[in-house]
């Protein structure tokens, strides 16, 4: 008998919205602990709006979101690369040293392991020799590793990931996925908003197909079938992103 992974996060007739606009409607399924997970769906899907709720940056209007207790406070998310303030003058080093916060504190220094472990992170994502330079200097790819390099030092059992592979090239794209495989091969569950479909069949064993509401979850090339990619384009018709 074959005992399915206990559920990471859980959705329970989950409704997601602001003021008078609802993103996503009666959603439920579950995350199960170890799995990797991509959440597709066309513009106005709702995709980007689960991350944030899940990552606790929006509270359900209906229904619960349950992170299981051994992961509430090991849960960390990469946003869209848009959402990083460019206008705030800081190096790549202390960017990526922003990921141990969580365990020294936002006033405590790093001791020389500390820093030893943000100098093997810009390694191991391809920025060795960078972490002086000004992350408003650095390229669309770079700033994608950096931001990389930040979840390695967070080190998270449960990582959430709104679109880790826009506007980057395609040698970053390998290596960040290589990464992800990296973690999804340590047990930790992985959650991410993706658009390209042929990368989810390959890469990615689960999908959750959003349009509004769930068209499908499970196993990625039984959700990705022409019928629900069909029926999730005519349910978000017209939507904005």
């Amino acid at each position: 008998m074959v005992v399915s992974p206990a559920p990471a996060i859980e959705l329970q007739q989950v409704w997601l919205g602001w003021r008078d606009r609802v993103a996503v409607r009666d959603a439920s399924g579950a995350f199960p602990q170890g799995s990797m997970t991509a959440v597709v769906g066309p513009n106005g899907a709702g995709k980007s709006t689960l991350i944030k709720a899940m990552a606790g940056r929006l509270s359900p209007i209906r229904g619960r979101i349950r992170i299981a207790p051994e992961f509430a406070d090991d849960l960390a998310c990469l946003p869209q690369s848009a959402e990083l303030d460019l206008g705030f003058p800081i190096s790549t080093f202390d960017l990526v040293a922003m990921g141990a916060w969580h365990r020294l504190g936002a006033w405590r220094g790093l001791d020389d392991a500390g820093r030893d472990a943000v100098e093997a992170a810009l390694r191991a994502v391809g920025l060795a020799g960078l972490g002086r330079q000004p992350v408003d200097t650095l390229s669309g790819g770079q700033r994608q590793r950096a931001l990389f390099a930040r979840l390695m030092l967070r080190d998270a059992r449960v990582i959430l990931l709104d679109e880790p592979f826009a506007a980057v090239d395609r040698a970053t794209t390998e290596d960040l996925l290589a990464l992800l495989h990296h973690w999804h091969g340590e047990g930790r569950t992985l959650i991410a908003v993706l658009h390209d479909l042929d990368m989810v069949r390959a890469y990615f064993p689960q999908t959750l197909l959003l349009a509004g509401q769930v068209v499908g979850w499970g196993d990625s090339g039984q959700v990705l079938c022409a019928s629900n990619l069909h029926l999730a384009r005519h349910l978000c018709a017209g939507g904005a992103a």
